[in-house]
């Protein structure tokens, strides 16, 4: 009797197990919902972007991933907005890079990341619906032998003014197909009747019932899979390794040489596991063998003392510093993070003599199929990439290091390949977070006003390794986004930089630069407000006086989150407002510290201005997911290196926020309309540590200026 139990299968059992569940909800059928493959005999297609069928239902194609965030929904929607159409008849599937390469990219944007999926495709994807609603219009026309003048569709059918004649989609979709039109004009804001309405995500019965594919599921014939060791120090190398300890333990077909790695295979991952455990190996480490985090810490502090190059001079800071009556200053610092998708990275490939196939959730599919071409030496036409739903991206699966590995191996066996990073490759071989310590100082005269600002910062570069000609006059903009654009206005400011790269490899993560420099610069605000008497809530809306967008925020932050409300003892509010993505984002929070020390984050009230929203649904969805990955980074976010090493392998030691630790949220939309369309899926994440930290200083007088919080106090469990 067989005791494997699938994802599906344990989900049918636990349905049939338990009549309270049964009756609780109705799971649907069981299907396979796999977004990479186009649904066979899927109808006529208009354009690129979609097809519909004889019965009236409408495929749109999306060219960004689904990793959560619900692209899958709020994309088509921007489509079906245009196309006028019965939403009940809308699905969707992925684009296909292969055909967007050979299409002189047909699908424009296909890489995922900089909250960019609706402020960056909306209006290519809203030209796409209204030419297919117009070619639908001039096929009916046609058909009745009118003028489409005359005619205009509406919910899924295409009518015609003085007779009421009509006609569904599917009845005309052929012909509409080989119809040209030209210069047609999309809708407004103000016009809109599906955008801005919630609305049920279609990626959710799939994840529900459990018939959604991530990366992990896929299955095909042939398969075998395999497990990676790789060089416990960054940076490392393979030397050899003595393949005969375990050529005849259970299952082993092979091991595969990587550059700084060597990879098991097996008939099953956990063979493959098992052995790559065992296999005695010998690595070439020449750089970070003696690397401390502790030791890494105090360099970049200390390299605050050199001075940086300047990034943004307003004025005649120095002076007016050396001239002020008072001055303070502080140094900040934030430890590399990990990405800890749910998901551990994975990804299958097949590669025969014509063609290559990779499946996995990828947050840049194009990216993808270009290094799969070049470890193989394919033809691009002849790479195929089957993404699936993305368990989790933040940023790491924008990154194709663990793609290449998957080619290599399947290259060298000949066989289908599904490669997965155990958990604890994942942690200890990512790219994380850079590392950054940021220094401030203001002068303020006789009477407590701002009239000067410095502040410089050490940060380990992205671009540096990854583009070194984007770093421009040693200044990589990802790394100071939040510090050069600051929002506050001071006569004389002054804002320098430094680069400082380690043997850690580092990447995007969720909010990027804005991350580590909001915390820094809204917990200074609040040193800066105490050291004005002021109120943080009030100074910030003075230092705000050019900004009148970002003082209606924080009055609503004010309103909704009762600032200044009587606490009770032992909790307090703390605010931070900034803008990244083209979204402003001010959260207040409230947290309790016992008199034992142990911290409690009962409450975070965002308010957000992004101009506009598709889904709002999923926006919420959104800005409450950067409140936990926020929250996460806050309180327990850090790595520590011994001996170049990553200590941290798994969610015992890399401790994130639970559902007993998750406070309340509430998401308030202030939207100013117009043209503004800011991204939502980073914005949500950098004021939380501020926040939080800012309340602590209230309830303790102790600021926190180093991440994580629970170097200091410890998170009480709730429940």
């Amino acid at each position: 009797m067989s005791t494997k139990l699938s994802r599906r299968s344990f989900i049918r059992a636990a349905a049939t197990a338990t009549g309270g569940m049964i009756l609780s909800f109705h799971l649907p059928a069981v299907g396979k919902a796999r977004p990479y493959e186009a649904t066979a005999g899927a109808g006529a297609e208009i354009n690129a972007w979609l097809t519909i069928a004889a019965d009236d239902t409408i495929t749109i194609r999306v060219a960004q991933a689904e990793m959560g965030e619900g692209v899958f929904t709020a994309l088509p929607m921007i489509v079906a907005e245009e196309l006028e159409v019965d939403w009940t008849r809308v699905r969707a599937e992925y684009a296909s890079a292969n055909r967007s390469l050979r299409e002189g990219r047909v699908y424009q944007r296909m890489g995922t990341g900089g909250s960019g999926a609706v402020r960056r495709s909306r209006e290519y994807l809203q030209q796409a619906g209204a030419e297919a609603r117009e070619k639908l219009i001039k096929a009916a026309a046609e058909r009745w032998l009118v003028d489409p003048a005359e005619c205009y569709a509406d919910y899924g059918k295409v009518w015609h003014k003085p007779t009421r004649r009509s006609l569904n989609y599917g009845a005309i979709a052929a012909a509409a197909a080989e119809i040209s039109v030209a210069n047609v004009e999309i809708k407004t804001p103000e016009t809109f009747n599906l955008i801005g309405l919630p609305t049920p995500r279609l990626d959710v019965p799939a994840k529900v019932n459990g018939s959604a594919v991530f990366g992990m599921d896929v299955r095909v014939p042939g398969m075998v899979y395999a497990a990676v060791i790789h060089c416990p120090v960054l940076g490392g190398s393979l030397r050899n390794y003595k393949f005969n300890v375990i050529r005849n333990m259970p299952g082993v077909l092979q091991a595969v040489r990587l550059e700084n790695g060597v990879a098991v295979v097996a008939r099953t991952w956990w063979q493959a596991k098992q052995a790559a455990d065992a296999l005695p190996v010998d690595w070439i480490i020449t750089e970070g063998r003696d690397a401390n985090s502790s030791v890494m810490r105090r360099e970049f502090l200390n390299e605050l003392e050199a001075p940086g190059v300047i990034v943004r001079e307003e004025g005649q800071a120095m002076q007016a510093m050396e001239e002020s009556e008072k001055s303070i200053e502080s140094d900040y610092f934030v430890p590399y993070l990990a990405h800890t998708c749910l998901e551990p990275l994975n990804c299958t490939v097949s590669v025969t003599a014509d063609q290559v196939d990779v499946w996995g959730g990828f947050q840049n599919p194009e990216a993808v199929l270009s290094v799969a071409a070049e470890v193989t030496g394919q033809a691009p036409e002849k790479v195929f990439v089957h993404n699936c739903y993305l368990g989790g991206g933040f940023g790491r699966r924008s990154h194709t290091d663990y793609v290449r590995e998957a080619v290599l191996i399947a290259q060298e066996v000949m066989l289908p390949v599904q490669m997965i990073w155990s958990r604890e490759e994942d942690t200890r071989q990512g790219r994380y977070r850079p590392m950054a310590a940021i220094r401030f100082k203001a002068g303020f005269d006789m009477d407590r006003n701002l009239v000067a600002y410095t502040n410089h910062s050490v940060c380990h570069s992205i671009m540096a390794e990854l583009r070194p000609d984007a770093v421009i006059d040693g200044i990589d903009k990802s790394s100071v986004e939040g510090l050069e654009n600051m929002p506050y206005a001071v006569p004389n400011k002054l804002v320098t930089h430094s680069i400082k790269n380690t043997h850690v490899t580092s990447w995007f993560w969720r909010s990027v630069g804005s991350s580590q420099n909001a915390f820094a610069m809204e917990c200074f605000v609040d040193e800066m407000a105490e050291a004005a008497g002021q109120d943080p809530m009030g100074y910030r809306m003075t230092l705000l006086k050019d900004r009148p967008d970002m003082q209606l925020v924080l009055r609503e932050l004010a309103k909704k989150g009762f600032w200044g409300r009587a606490m009770p003892a032992g909790s307090a509010q703390g605010i931070a407002i900034h803008e990244c993505f083209g979204t402003i984002c001010a959260q207040l929070a409230e947290i309790t510290i016992s008199p034992q020390g142990d911290l409690t984050v009962d409450k975070i009230v965002s308010v957000v201005d992004c101009g506009n929203l598709v889904n709002p649904m999923t926006a919420e969805e959104q800005i409450e997911s950067g409140v936990i990955y926020g929250l996460t980074a806050a309180l327990y976010g850090k790595l520590t290196i011994e001996d170049g090493r990553v200590l941290e392998d798994n969610f015992d030691t890399h401790e994130f926020v639970r559902l007993a630790d998750t406070p309340v949220m509430e998401t308030h939309w202030l939207l100013s309309g117009g043209d503004k369309w800011g991204g939502i899926g980073e914005p949500g994440t950098p004021c939380v540590a501020p926040a939080v930290c800012n309340a602590i200083y209230r309830v303790t007088g102790r600021r926190i200026r180093s991440l994580p919080v629970s170097d200091y106090y410890l998170q009480r469990k709730r429940g």
